[in-house]
């Protein structure tokens, strides 16, 4: 038996275990099972191997994306540049990290987002998931700026975002858990009555299916998308990396 999982802190609001095993059961993959594994420190992770020597793939979650790279063997060239791993195969003996983070949001922007010339984009957060954010959009050649509540050099911070600034970023994607259940009634500091037809805003949250950020973007006018196809994107890039197929 083939066994995948998901390692994290928490993982009782999981979406892969109910993916993967949904999957399995759809495409009559038998030889296969995907379970969750708690870890409350990432130092367990050693001895989580240990145990299940069936083990062949990994999804890491928070707070473990960047904790784990130093209990690998090897990266690959996405997740080395962004300092973040979402997958790791295993295979004799020795543990390859990738992230399909990058794969999911760069392939589900295309779908969504018509850049132009002209395009840019505000990128709120500064956190391993703005990372992968932030690699995707090099990839597609978008201009960001990165919105923070202790913004770094080059960074902006809440209060610096007027409506005169949102007119120049017509792409803004959320990547903090502002809105996220339970909390649904949070979201960015933004002054939202300055968004227009024009604007498209992406919420790396999907849970619940509509924030309160897209909510406050779409009364607006605004394209809004929450982050459910970015997570079967990334979802399906990790098969296929388990698969030994390589992601597009």
């Amino acid at each position: 038996m083939r066994r995948f999982g998901l390692i994290g802190k928490k993982l009782g609001h999981s979406f892969s275990k109910r993916y993967f095993t949904a999957k399995f059961a759809k495409e009559g993959i038998a030889d296969a099972a995907y379970e969750l594994y708690e870890l409350p420190d990432i130092a367990e992770f050693p001895d989580l191997l240990s145990r299940e020597s069936e083990l062949v793939g990994l999804n890491v979650t928070v707070p473990y994306k960047e904790a784990v790279i130093p209990y690998l063997h090897e990266l690959d060239e996405s997740a080395a540049r962004i300092g973040a791993v979402n997958t790791i195969r295993l295979e004799n003996g020795r543990k390859k990290g990738y992230n399909t983070d990058f794969i999911g949001f760069r392939d589900t922007l295309q779908q969504f987002y018509p850049a132009g010339e002209g395009t840019k984009a505000l990128v709120l957060g500064t956190g391993g998931a703005a990372k992968a954010v932030w690699a995707a959009l090099d990839s597609l050649a978008i201009p960001y700026v990165s919105v923070s509540r202790n913004p770094a050099e080059k960074q902006l911070h809440y209060d610096a975002i007027t409506p005169e600034v949102l007119q120049a970023y017509t792409l803004i994607i959320n990547t903090t858990p502002l809105g996220m259940a339970p909390d649904t009634d949070s979201a960015p500091a933004l002054p939202y009555e300055a968004l227009t037809t024009g604007h498209y805003l992406y919420d790396l949250v999907y849970n619940p299916e509509e924030t309160l950020f897209l909510q406050k973007g779409r009364l607006a006018g605004a394209k809004t998308l929450n982050g459910l196809p970015m997570l079967h994107a990334q979802a399906d890039a990790a098969w296929k990396i388990w698969a030994n197929e390589k992601p597009e």
